[in-house]
């Protein structure tokens, strides 16, 4: 059940960045300035924190049963991501961005609900799974449009949205609640003070909060970074950089799965405060390989690129660790409508870094404030006694 429910996410993720995948030739066509193309990004971001806040309001997956919430879901990430083919203007394009996102956010959370029902031993790895199937499914517009320098944007969106509806029919034909249900996980406006009273949540979300600093800014950017870079370095096109975009963002499915085992084995701060350790010196360090040779370069953005989102999952399975159960749901909301909304602030902010710096080199580095503050947040987590509490005394 795992692996087809991963299968599926992976296919309906594939619209998350199918615009940032076409950025350049989206640019030249409706002549808009990286800041304006930013928002085709950012529509995907404000649609899912919208999306994601509502559905735990209304209590979606309790109301509707998951496998049919997230075909629905996928299906229509779809259809508005196939609606950018009737090319409707920038304005046009980013109310399509927001429907995705929407639609996704009827996809990520339930998945994990959902297999979480069948995992009560090696939960945080089965979360890593689906973590790790969102950032393959992220990273396929990239394929779509690095395999040949002559692919057509239209293509682009014509396979992802092909992928996702494959996605929403796997949901709802192969996909089932496990035998370990959870109750029902309201957002509930009124609990917001006891989470944020609560000194355990405020460390993991301080955790998380660093973890999403950086996260969406590298993968929204990274490939406007390439494309500049193997320019000056004389070594690439158009289509290397695309497929370097891929490699990078897909290995992180690697760090997914090495970030639930060594959750596991070693514990939730140690596992997640030694990811953002890695992937902040990764962000200092990419403008150093910025002029090559390639293979450094090639070898930064994929060391950073699975440690950027190896320790995902574990802040959720932290959350459902320290949490009274009461506000789980609340926790659990609150935590990613943070998240996601800091990252609509990060994805804007970096075409005007990168302005500040004179050119995409250095830009990444103020990424590394993130994971700074989110490692010293987890590892004064791991000092308190609580602690204990996550993963079997594995802290």
């Amino acid at each position: 059940m795992l692996a087809v429910l991963c299968l599926a996410v992976v296919l309906s993720f594939s619209t998350w960045f199918s615009a940032n995948a076409i950025a350049p030739e989206l640019r030249r066509a409706w002549s808009l300035s990286e800041g304006a193309a930013a928002w085709l990004t950012n529509g995907v971001q404000i649609g899912f924190v919208i999306g994601a806040l509502s559905a735990s309001f209304l209590n979606l997956p309790d109301l509707i049963r998951m496998n049919r919430l997230m075909a629905a879901s996928a299906l229509l990430a779809a259809l508005s991501n196939a609606a950018m083919l009737l090319e409707p203007g920038p304005a046009g394009a980013v109310f399509c961005r927001v429907v995705t996102g929407l639609a996704l956010a009827g996809v990520y959370p339930p998945a994990l609900k959902l297999v979480a029902t069948w995992f009560v031993s090696g939960r945080g790895l089965a979360l890593a799974g689906v973590i790790g199937a969102i950032t393959a499914g992220s990273s396929m517009p990239h394929l779509f449009r690095g395999v040949s320098s002559a692919v057509h944007w239209q293509n682009v969106v014509l396979l992802s949205s092909g992928a996702t509806l494959v996605g929403a029919a796997v949901f709802l034909l192969f996909t089932r609640e496990g035998p370990h249900p959870f109750g029902k996980a309201l957002f509930n406006p009124r609990q917001t003070g006891r989470v944020l009273r609560d000194r355990n949540l405020l460390l993991v979300n301080g955790g998380y909060l660093g973890h999403m600093w950086e996260l969406y800014a590298m993968w929204a950017w990274l490939l406007a970074y390439l494309t500049v870079a193997l320019d000056n370095g004389g070594s690439g096109i158009k289509s290397e950089a695309s497929l370097l975009t891929f490699a990078a963002v897909a290995s992180g499915v690697v760090g997914c799965f090495a970030g639930g085992v060594f959750s596991d084995r070693f514990g939730r701060t140690a596992t997640t405060a030694g990811m953002m350790i890695v992937s902040g010196s990764c962000a200092l360090l990419i403008g150093f390989a910025f002029d090559g040779p390639f293979w450094l370069l090639t070898l930064v953005v994929v060391v950073w690129g699975i440690s950027i989102i190896g320790d995902s999952a574990q802040f959720s399975a932290a959350v459902t660790e320290l949490a009274d159960p009461n506000y789980i749901g609340t926790a659990l909301s609150l935590q990613m409508g943070m998240g996601f909304a800091l990252t609509i602030f990060m994805i804007w902010l970096m075409p005007h870094v990168a302005d500040f710096f004179g050119g995409w080199r250095w830009a990444f580095v103020i990424l590394a404030i993130g994971p700074i503050f989110g490692a010293a947040s987890m590892l004064a987590l791991r000092r308190r006694p609580d602690s204990l509490r996550l993963a079997g005394g594995r802290r």
